[in-house]
This record gives structure tokens, sequence and C-alpha cells, in this order.
């Protein structure tokens, strides 16, 4: 696979901006049982929640976009695949920063209702907790993972990394869908040490991953050498 090395540098460097934008956009305020009640005096999580989930926009797909062209000699219609989950879950992730920001608005309007219409905005703001969690749980991920089953498909074929970490990839993506499924299901929430450890996986491989790109990048004319050699045996 023949590729710049400056493309996997800038590449691995989006995934670990990626993954620290991540940790940013979580809001510790909405998980607190009386959220409503909390979240106008925690104003700051919620915008910084919001403008970290809005770089995570950008340095999702400028991984794909940089990592495409390098993709598409290996496998056109893999690659397109891709980038087209890659966009989808851009999509994903704006809509998380838009519901942010409502959450600000409800708390407020809580905080100043009666007590026979305080009941109202606490079953409005589980429904916009749901929305998030589902948003960014479950439709986010899924798009995500798939995309990444095609990425690692491409690189399993290639060889462009070792065949453990591109394994390492499936399984984990494997454990990451499975964990959104039970979300969607409602079989556990996204704060529990079982939801938590089933990303957990996934989320080293991550890193492991993006250090490999920055410091050994994609090996060189990998699948050619491959084929050369099995035309040897023959």
């Amino acid at each position: 696979m023949h590729t710049n090395r400056r493309v996997t540098t800038i590449a691995g460097a989006l995934v670990i901006v990626g993954m620290i934008a991540g940790a940013l956009s979580i809001v510790p305020a909405l998980e607190e049982p009386r959220y409503l009640a909390l979240i106008s005096a925690h104003e700051s999580q919620v915008i910084v929640g919001a403008v970290a989930q809005s770089i995570m926009i950008p340095a999702y797909v400028g991984f794909a976009l940089y990592l495409y062209p390098t993709l598409r000699a290996e496998n056109e219609a893999l690659s397109q695949g891709f980038l087209g989950f890659r966009l989808i879950a851009a999509t994903f992730h704006f809509i998380g920063v838009i519901i942010l920001p409502l959450f600000l608005v409800l708390g407020h309007a809580f905080t100043q209702a009666s007590a026979s219409d305080a009941s109202r905005f606490e079953v409005l703001g589980e429904l916009l907790r749901t929305a998030r969690d589902l948003v960014n749980h479950v439709a986010l991920i899924i798009s995500l993972s798939l995309g990444d089953l095609l990425l690692f498909r491409i690189l399993w074929r290639s060889r462009s990394v070792p065949r453990w970490l591109s394994g390492w990839g499936f399984l984990g993506i494997g454990a990451a869908i499975s964990a959104s499924f039970l979300v969607l299901l409602r079989l556990t929430d996204v704060v529990t040490p079982l939801y938590l450890a089933m990303n957990a996986a996934l989320g080293l491989q991550s890193f492991v991953f993006a250090m490999w790109l920055m410091t050994r990048g994609f090996a060189t004319n990998a699948s050619t050498t491959a084929h050369q050699h099995s035309v040897r045996r023959g």
C-alpha cells in the first residue's frame, strides 16, 4: 500500500484528537438524578461538551478523508463505504451537538416552573436525555463501527498494518456494537461498568492503532509483496 508517512501521521493524530474531544464531551451533570435542577449551575460543562463534540466532527471525517485515496487504491467500494459511514456519523455528531444546548433551555424553565409544571419538564428532560443517549451511543457508534469494519477489512487483506491489530479491531467493533444494542433494548445504561467494559477493547485498540499510524505508518507495498510470494510458491 503506497502512502505518504505524513498522511498516516496526521490521520493518527486526528484519532487522538477525536478521543480527547470525546472524553471532554462528557457532561457529568446530565448523569445526576436531579440534572434539570443542576444543569443551570453547570452551564460550563454543557458548553465544553458541545464544543468538544463539535471538534469530533472534523477529526473523525478528516481521518477518513486523509486515508481515502490510499484505501481506494486497495478497494474502491469498501473505501467509499468507509467514508460514507464516517459522513453519516458526522451527522449524528451534529445532532448530538444541537441537543446539548436544549438542556440549558429546559433546565432554566424547570427552575422557574411551578410544582405542578415541574413534572412535565422532568418528562421532557428524560425524553431529551434518552434521545441523546440513542444518538451518541447507538446511532453514532453503530455507524462508526460499520465503517471501521470496512476499514479493517481493507487493512486485513492488504496487510498494511499487522493482522493482530486489524483482528483486535474486529473484536472491539463487535463488542461495541453489542453494547449499543443493549442500550437500545434498555438492557443497560450508558454509564455502567458493563457498557464501559464492552467499549474498552475498541478504545484501547483505537489508541494503539493511532500510535502505530503516527510512528510506523502503513507497510509499503505489502499487498504486492504478498502476491509476489504466492506466485513464487506456485
